[in-house]
């Protein structure tokens, strides 16, 4: 009996949504597309060969800053604050854990202890787990970086799209379309 219960909470609750009209998902791909544009020319200006501000979230940041501007995952705060706390929590723990945690348990500390601090400041960006596991994982390069990294590439590049995505979110005349819904 619980486990029937327990498998009837998976069943759809809602109808799924409709496609969004044509003009926002333009303007969410011209977005995305002038976003990581900016950041891998931005990048390339560092080093043509390594692509030092093009990571992973960063892509993630892009469909919502972009795709999906009026979520509270989107704001400012949650895009500048999820990112540069979880590069924290990240160096923090690969300096105080590395060589003392394996591996695996040190990326699913970082993730888990980024989702806790984000719940705890208020700035939930889903694209701040990749940006924790990102320096966890990272080449040597990216390690090297150490406190480093949460300022640069993390926070300079997520002020980059904070800054192509004010802009282009408030190019459309769509009032819906209007960012930031709020700054703090």
């Amino acid at each position: 009996m619980r486990l029937r219960r327990y498998f009837q909470r998976m069943r759809s609750k809602d109808i799924r949504p409709v496609r969004k009209p044509i003009s926002k998902i333009l303007w969410s791909v011209f977005g995305a597309f002038v976003g990581i544009y900016a950041m891998s020319i931005f990048s390339n200006s560092f080093s043509a060969h390594d692509s030092f501000f093009l990571l992973g979230s960063f892509g993630a940041s892009a469909v919502l800053v972009y795709g999906a501007p009026e979520v509270p995952f989107s704001q400012p705060r949650n895009l500048l604050g999820g990112h540069v706390l979880s590069a924290l929590v990240s160096v923090f723990l690969v300096k105080i854990f590395d060589g003392v945690l394996d591996l695996a348990l040190l990326c699913a500390l970082s993730v888990a202890l980024s989702v806790f601090v984000m719940h705890l400041t208020l700035t939930m960006h889903p694209p701040g787990g990749a940006t924790a596991l990102i320096y966890v994982i990272g080449s040597e390069q990216i390690r090297s970086l150490e406190w480093l990294y949460p300022f640069t590439p993390i926070a300079l590049g997520a002020f980059i799209m904070l800054i192509i995505a004010l802009v282009v979110n408030n190019l459309s005349s769509n009032a819906k379309r209007h960012y930031p819904l709020y700054w703090y």
